[in-house]
């Protein structure tokens, strides 16, 4: 069985290769951050998210940390510090997995497919429940405003969020803190250095 590390340097390379815009934060492969699309068949359709990953050491035993770095309207998505709930991610996580197949398959159906009855998001979860349509308008809402190629994803990664202290909303469930895959340091754009820069 490989090593952590040699696993590591394997999966981020699979992902440099792929159609994925990705950059490594200060030529580190275990940082980085990936844009990321809207599925094509949903209200987030056109919208481009710039989605921070860390890799711990312990990688692929232990899941990697996902978070979005531009706003989100989604049950699932906390809005101030862009942690997802995510399940697959954090739970039932398997070594057999890899970075491909988080923003191939499991960031497009968790887009496709929110959880409104385990929200990370109340108002999302609730608006949701109660009237799908105006849900919808408002997730093409935070598209065009903090996701679409006008408001720019670099632009729109520095959060609005107030003065940055803790959400003290109560709604946020997630059952615990294990399923929110949470964010050390998002939008730290000086550090990130294009994937091309990489020596290898």
């Amino acid at each position: 069985m490989s090593s952590p590390r040699r696993r590591i340097e394997t999966d981020v390379m699979k992902l440099l290769m792929s159609d994925y815009d990705v950059k490594l934060v200060n030529d580190s492969m275990q940082e980085f951050y990936v844009v990321f699309a809207g599925p094509d068949d949903t209200p987030f359709a056109g919208g481009e998210w710039k989605i921070h990953v860390e890799l711990p050491e312990q990688y692929p035993y232990r899941s990697p940390s996902i978070g979005f770095v531009n706003k989100i309207f989604h049950p699932n998505i906390d809005e101030l510090s862009g942690s997802v709930c995510l399940d697959v991610i954090n739970q039932t996580w398997s070594p057999m997995f890899d970075l491909l197949n988080i923003f191939e398959s499991f960031m497009p159906q968790l887009l496709r497919y929110p959880n409104p009855t385990d929200p990370l998001n109340g108002e999302a979860a609730a608006l949701m429940m109660r009237d799908v349509a105006a849900y919808e308008t408002k997730v093409k809402e935070y598209v065009l405003r903090y996701a679409s190629k006008k408001s720019g994803v670099q632009k729109s990664a520095k959060r609005d969020s107030g003065d940055g202290g803790e959400d003290s909303d109560s709604s946020i469930s997630c059952d615990d803190d294990d399923d929110i895959s949470s964010l050390s340091s998002y939008g730290d754009d000086e550090h990130v250095m294009a994937a091309g820069d990489l020596s290898s």
